[in-house]
């Protein structure tokens, strides 16, 4: 629980700030924070911890599966704030929009080692409030205010199915506790009730939100393309991780027994991500746009290890496609940043046009990210897509890994598209593009991660 801790802590030191006048120094002291915060979760890694000791009480609890992604979920909040740096250090608001990042994080811990529906309603929400707030941080932009608008009205709606659903399921077995649901809908003298099959659909629908499931993912597009590139990348590396493995962590804990009689909902999520975010990406010409659809084609992939549930490299395949989505993902909203920022906040695809010739690093890392994406070998994005095609296939889902291959064919193209018009098209800029030591630094880091984590299989049996 350290981890939960230190970062906390830093949330509240954050928002004193500014009343004890050390402002200047408090980006240093969050990333040094967030870097200690890594430490401590390597140091503690094998001693597993929960909050209260009573097991009808227990919040929380740091398995194994809970301390992998606070990792990861740690790592990303380090790499984000690194890459988003003038994000913070050029904004009047800069304390308020660190606390509010680093209260999202808390919410990201607690939605990976929840034990109790409470303790997830209550992660979703310390999470969700923050990201409603900083998707509108620029006050400025008709779109910024359209897209916290969106996402706050949907995210309530959402919520409330969520409640719903734990209301419904509570009535079902009596207990908010998820190891108690899962005790009882595995004894033998337990029936499925339509109250308890209501509820676990309602769950379903509530957390396909969050991971920007198809057909939930009607606010996606708007608010990826709608908020600042810095929120952006943060909803699209951090949050999604923290929900899809608070998505998993449900069904593993509490419904591992009663995956089979809901596996036709997830054929249903899992072939509408892959085809919706697919084949609608083809036609955007908006760069934060196509990579909320290219997003919502990988959520496919990520809910075929809840599918798989059975499968003992589940887990294993997961872990290792967050890791390899966010860290890919990261390369890609650095480079748009940097270039978006020296077109005057133009985002639209045409803003690549040239970049070869104008940045032959950020060429190059946007290459390698949307090569990985498209799982284009030897790249991470490769192994991944692999683990999960391979566990689909042992599991007997010959026509769905099917499916996935001809969904992710259609997915080169637009990947391609940006490759093309950086290395082939003429710019109307053919200034060269400054970077900062610190830029080139992240830059050939991420491609490093990008390229190398999938060769000799720890990322894949850490968990």
């Amino acid at each position: 629980m350290n981890e939960i801790i230190i970062v906390a802590s830093l949330g509240i030191l954050t928002l004193l700030a500014e009343i004890f006048n050390f402002k200047k120094l408090i980006l240093p002291l969050v990333v040094a924070g967030l870097a200690a915060n890594i430490v401590v979760g390597i140091m503690e890694f094998d001693l597993a911890s929960y909050y209260n000791d009573a097991d009808t009480l227990r919040m929380i609890e740091s398995d194994l599966y809970a301390k992998c992604f606070m990792m990861l979920l740690s790592i990303i909040a380090l790499v984000w704030v690194l890459v988003n740096y003038n994000f913070f250090s050029d904004e009047t608001n800069q304390t308020d929009h660190l606390a509010l990042i680093l209260f999202a994080i808390v919410g990201g811990f607690c939605m990976v080692a929840y034990t109790n529906f409470v303790m997830l309603f209550l992660g979703i929400e310390i999470l969700s409030i923050p990201m409603y707030v900083l998707a509108g941080s620029n006050k400025r932009s008709l779109r910024s205010n359209e897209a916290t608008l969106k996402y706050f009205l949907m995210g309530s709606f959402a919520t409330g199915i969520l409640l719903f659903g734990i209301t419904l399921i509570y009535g079902s077995i009596g207990s908010f506790y998820v190891y108690d649901v899962r005790m009882k809908t595995a004894s033998v003298d337990f029936t499925i009730t339509p109250m308890f099959t209501i509820g676990v659909v309602m769950l379903i629908a509530a957390m396909a939100f969050k991971v920007s499931s198809a057909p939930f993912h009607f606010w996606a597009p708007d608010v990826y393309s709608g908020s600042p590139t810095s929120v952006t990348s943060f909803m699209a590396t951090f949050v999604k991780t923290a929900a899809i493995a608070a998505f998993m962590r449900l069904f593993i804990t509490a419904f591992p027994t009663a995956i089979e009689s809901y596996k036709n909902v997830f054929f249903i999520l899992i072939i509408a991500s892959l085809f919706i975010g697919n084949i609608i990406a083809v036609f955007q010409t908006n760069a934060k746009r196509l990579l909320a659809y290219s997003s919502i084609s990988h959520v496919g992939f990520m809910l075929l290890a809840l599918l798989c549930l059975s499968e003992a490299t589940s887990l294993k395949s997961l872990f290792f496609y967050t890791t390899a989505y966010s860290f890919t993902t990261l390369a890609a909203f650095l480079v748009l940043k940097i270039v978006s920022e020296n077109a005057s906040g133009d985002d639209d695809i045409s803003v690549f046009n040239g970049l070869a010739q104008r940045n032959p690093l950020l060429a190059g890392t946007m290459t390698i990210a949307l090569l990985s994406m498209a799982g284009i070998p030897p790249l991470s994005g490769f192994f991944a897509k692999y683990n999960m095609l391979f566990m689909a296939l042992n599991h007997g889902y010959l026509w769905l890994v099917i499916i996935a291959i001809l969904a992710s064919l259609v997915g080169v193209y637009y990947y391609f598209k940006i490759i093309i018009a950086m290395f082939t098209r003429n710019s109307t800029d053919s200034t060269a593009i400054p970077l900062s030591l610190l830029q080139k630094s992240l830059l050939v880091l991420l491609m490093l991660i990008i390229i190398t984590i999938g060769w000799n299989g720890w990322v894949f049996n850490l968990i």
